[in-house]
């Protein structure tokens, strides 16, 4: 009678791509009920704190839906860095693992295939977008060009600079990107005169 009780609150959480531990404990569903469910194949556990449905069909390509995954489970967590140049095309890199920025004094569990990246400012540049049916947190264009020079390769930094100038479907933001860079005490000056000269 307990466990259909809490089949009965969990319904809703079937019909979602992902919930959290904390998602289901404001509803009242203890950990040991979504242990069980698992234990029943009503539920997957996609990683740590994060479940959904067995039966819920994606509606986004896997490497993305990973991408999702991850970040929708870290509460405070942005996708940055290589993840983010991948999904606004700024990069050639293949994302091996999801990147994902949090507040410097957030503490975050390892995620399979993750990299949790500590960032102060976090909320400078913070944006959302859909990734199929996840809505997710990702640095803007600008944000990930600066970071690019703060934390990757001047390889990688540059040819994100050169693919954000060239992007003809998004028109170059040079001020809030001088700006990001001033906020983030990055020198990002000489390369703009050079590939916008």
């Amino acid at each position: 009678m307990r466990q259909s009780k809490y089949f009965h609150i969990l319904r809703p959480f079937l019909e979602v791509p992902l919930f959290t531990v904390k998602d289901a404990e404001s509803k009242g569903i203890p950990r040991h009920a979504l242990a069980y469910f698992v234990k029943i194949g009503v539920l997957e556990r996609l990683y740590p704190g994060a479940y959904r449905s067995v039966d819920y069909e994606q509606k986004v390509a896997f490497p993305l839906e990973h991408v999702a995954w991850a970040t929708t489970s870290i509460r405070e967590g942005v996708i940055c860095l290589i993840s983010a140049l991948c999904i606004y095309n700024l990069t050639d890199q293949v994302m091996r693992e999801v990147w994902i920025a949090i507040p410097n004094r957030a503490y975050a569990s390892k995620r399979p295939d993750s990299r949790i990246i500590r960032m102060r400012n976090i909320d400078l540049g913070k944006t959302e977008m859909m990734l199929g049916e996840y809505k997710v947190k990702i640095f803007d264009k600008e944000r990930c060009v600066v970071d690019a020079f703060r934390y990757l390769s001047h390889e990688i930094a540059i040819k994100a600079l050169r693919r954000y100038l060239r992007d003809k479907n998004h028109k170059p933001d040079l001020k809030k990107l001088q700006k990001y860079a001033k906020i983030l005490r990055v020198k990002i000056t000489p390369y703009l005169l050079a590939y916008t000269t």
